[in-house]
């Protein structure tokens, strides 16, 4: 049996893939809460945002983890196709989860199929991401493990939802984050927990991309992207801003100038 080392690069890529799923979380949280109170229009746009940023900040701290992983006896590769249908797996799924929970009648029911979505979102996407994985060897899963992991996914996704629909507030919104970030860590690590590698000793050559020629850019990619919607998202004024804006411009419209 090979042995997985979790903590090759030290506490570096736990701790940044645990700040992209926040940052992920927390932008995807904000644009469903914006797309509640949003018209038609607007609200698909702001559903959409939040299942990329979820989607892409979920498959970006799953990567960044995976930097950290080394396997006695083997190199690791990663399967390009696979690992890409994993990022589109995730925003599909999550968007899916988004959809039913932003235009659910029911907050309750909402919460629960949007948890679901996002948290079986998450779980396919780690588990299509991992089958991305080539190594020298096989990798087999403990099926207790793996229930666990989807099953944290999806209720921390749930409670996350139900936050960001539920109570408004900045301190409410970050601990909503924050927790929904643990989630995905902590799915994340209880898959990687189920993992066993049986190493081959060999040196065939392995298919795939190395992690710093492909996945590392890909993560650099997309956390930038999830920066800088924030960024976005934080300073675009919300519908009841709008509002006010234009009610204080209005009378200064009204008043005619006196026909000379």
């Amino acid at each position: 049996m090979g042995h997985m080392h979790h903590m090759t690069g030290g506490w570096i890529t736990p701790l940044l893939s645990y700040v992209m799923a926040v940052v992920g979380s927390a932008l995807g949280l904000r644009c469903t809460a914006r797309a509640q109170a949003a018209g038609q229009r607007s609200k698909r746009n702001w559903l959409l945002t939040a299942s990329v940023a979820i989607g892409a900040g979920i498959w970006t701290m799953h990567f960044i983890a995976m930097l950290g992983y080394a396997v006695d006896g083997t190199a690791i590769r990663y399967d390009i196709p696979l690992t890409l249908l994993s990022l589109l797996v995730a925003i599909l799924v999550v968007g899916a989860g988004m959809f039913v929970a932003g235009y659910g009648k029911s907050r309750a029911l909402s919460v629960v199929l949007g948890g679901l979505g996002t948290g079986l979102g998450v779980a396919a996407m780690h588990y299509i991401g991992m089958s991305a994985v080539r190594l020298n060897g096989s990798l087999s899963y403990d099926p207790v493990l793996v229930a666990v992991s989807v099953v944290i996914a999806v209720v921390a996704a749930s409670a996350a939802l139900w936050a960001a629909l539920s109570v408004r507030g900045p301190v409410v919104a970050a601990v909503a984050a924050l927790v929904m970030g643990l989630a995905v860590s902590s799915m994340h690590y209880t898959g990687m927990a189920a993992v066993k590698v049986g190493v081959h000793p060999g040196t065939a050559p392995l298919s795939g991309a190395t992690a710093t020629a492909f996945i590392l850019p890909l993560a650099v990619v997309l956390g930038s992207f999830l920066f800088l919607t924030c960024a976005f998202v934080a300073l675009s004024p919300t519908a009841d801003e709008r509002a006010r804006s234009e009610a204080a411009a209005r009378p200064l419209d009204e008043v005619e100038l006196p026909a000379t």
